[in-house]
């Protein structure tokens, strides 16, 4: 049995290099709307059932096109706001189902990164062609849809196999947000390639805070800020990272979506210090300044390197 799962080496948090965002910034700071689309009767995984209840499952799959019908607007309003555009984490599939929503964030210079196809085809169970097969469709379907290149990554619904880092790696994408287990974007050990891990919290995303945790908005805007504040101190020290994943089904309602721009408004008040920024950027800047350093420090004092 594989005791770990090998993708990343182990270096404790103090005494890394010294990251520093542009602007001499302590922080940098992404939101990640989850634009997805969930289908009413899927082709079944045999390892994971997609809807709780027997199928059609017409309650859970409303419930989350609340979204795509009036979240997703809600949401761009409220960024929009605040000057903070988002990284969009895509079921690509959105781009032929509900390109209304891709074209108004085009329109907000936002970047988009893969999710899948759809966040009801999971990957577990796939042979390695069949996982490439899905990464070279969302390449080619979001660079066809919007133009852009995609540089990283999240596994539909998170089921990412022990395969995923090493094909996207070998598929020209620069970061995957399916590790969870750093502040600081780290380097991930690859066949080809070079890749990092990008911060994305489990912690502080909307799913945990309203599903799992049941919090009220006003504590999901409470949670939001006291993440922030201490990875603002920290970043004085050396430069960290906060993402707030989000589905507009949950925060876009209308009770909770103005308790959520009070935690905007809280983030862009500090633009001396924070970097209001996307993933892309953020991968962009820690490979080209980064990268080469930190895999130094991790072949001198850590745990193997990224070969």
């Amino acid at each position: 049995m594989t005791a770990d799962p090998g993708l990343y080496s182990y270096i404790p948090y103090k005494d890394r290099p010294k990251i520093v965002w542009p602007g001499g910034k302590k922080l940098a700071l992404w939101v990640a709307p989850n634009i997805e689309f969930y289908e009413l009767s899927p082709p079944q995984n045999p390892q994971r059932k997609s809807w709780p209840r027997p199928e059609p499952d017409v309650v859970n799959y409303a419930y989350r096109d609340f979204g795509n019908r009036v979240g997703h607007w809600r949401l761009m309003e409220a960024m929009d706001e605040f000057g903070v555009r988002g990284s969009v984490s895509l079921s690509v599939a959105m781009c032929q189902h509900h390109p209304e929503i891709i074209a108004a964030c085009q329109e907000r210079n936002w970047e988009f990164f893969s999710h899948g196809i759809y966040n009801t085809r999971y990957t577990y169970g796939m042979d390695e062609a069949q996982e490439r097969a899905v990464v070279e469709d969302s390449i080619r379907t979001v660079k066809t849809a919007t133009g852009q290149d995609i540089k990283g990554y999240l596994a539909p619904a998170l089921t990412h196999t022990m395969s995923t880092m090493d094909i996207i790696a070998d598929c020209g994408l620069s970061y995957t947000c399916d590790l969870f287990h750093d502040d600081q974007p780290l380097p991930v050990k690859v066949k080809n390639g070079r890749l990092i891990s990008m911060p994305y919290s489990l912690e502080v995303n909307d799913h945990y805070a309203y599903n799992v945790f049941g919090f009220s908005p006003e504590q999901y805007t409470d949670l939001l800020k006291r993440h922030f504040d201490t990875l603002l101190e920290e970043g004085a020290d050396s430069g960290t990272v906060m993402c707030v994943p989000l589905h507009a089904y949950l925060v876009g309602r209308a009770h909770r979506i103005d308790p959520f721009r009070k935690a905007l408004e809280y983030f862009a008040s500090h633009s001396d210090d924070v970097w209001l920024t996307t993933a892309a950027e953020i991968s962009d800047f820690y490979l080209a300044n980064y990268y080469d350093e930190f895999d130094a420090h991790i072949r001198a004092h850590g745990k193997g390197g990224t070969a």
